[in-house]
């Protein structure tokens, strides 16, 4: 696989680092804050997609969210982000998943790009906080994307900032949104825990590693 691709497009939370936890746990104290009680299997239902999507579920199990006005959601959706802040601030080399070091080493002795193609505004803060930043060629701002995961539109752009084509990459994913957004834009899917509609699944970043080698 090393020498087929030349451009490994990689989610960030469920794959390079564990941050699902942390951001579910800012959802529950934020619908506490509203006066529900948010069930746990959300953490599954906001897992790879953007914040305000996110939100837009959390909030319907308490009522419609059509119900906020967009200012009241675009509030609502700071106010989870300064919890989940406050979560991550400590973030650091620790906390990156195991076997990722030598993975980004591999890719670059075999000039392969990296591109970080993540829903997360906060992606630039943790890939900092765990000292991974440098690696990457590419890093897509989710603000720039109008049609979030299962769209294909944040892994195109990923590949068009590589320089290269979508056939030319792989796409690591822990979500099904996002192997959706994968497939559709054409990369070759690669699966990080359980996901039932990707072919090739690993149990975690190390175990692809060791297949890589």
């Amino acid at each position: 696989m090393i020498d087929q691709y030349k451009g490994f497009v990689f989610d960030l939370d469920g794959v390079l680092t564990e941050t699902s936890k942390a951001h579910f746990e800012a959802w529950k104290e934020l619908a506490a804050k509203i006066g529900f009680e948010l069930p746990d299997h959300v953490i599954d239902e906001v897992r790879g997609i953007s914040r305000l999507e996110s939100l837009d579920i959390v909030l319907g199990y308490n009522k419609n969210p059509q119900d906020y006005s967009y200012d009241e959601k675009v509030a609502l959706a700071t106010q989870k982000n300064n919890i989940y802040l406050d979560k991550i601030k400590a973030y650091s080399p620790n906390d990156l998943a195991e076997g990722a070091i030598e993975l980004f080493e591999l890719l670059k002795d075999n000039h392969i790009g990296i591109a970080l193609a993540s829903a997360s505004n906060n992606a630039p803060f943790l890939l900092k906080a765990m000292r991974i930043d440098h690696y990457f060629d590419a890093i897509i701002d989710p603000k720039t994307i109008k049609n979030g995961k299962p769209a294909p539109e944040i892994f195109l752009k990923a590949c068009e900032m590589l320089g290269l084509e979508p056939r030319e990459c792989v796409g690591i994913e822990d979500a099904e949104a996002g192997i959706e957004s994968i497939k559709t834009a054409g990369l070759y899917p690669i699966g990080i825990g359980k996901l039932s509609n990707c072919e090739e699944v690993y149990p975690d970043l190390k175990a692809l590693l060791d297949h890589l080698l």
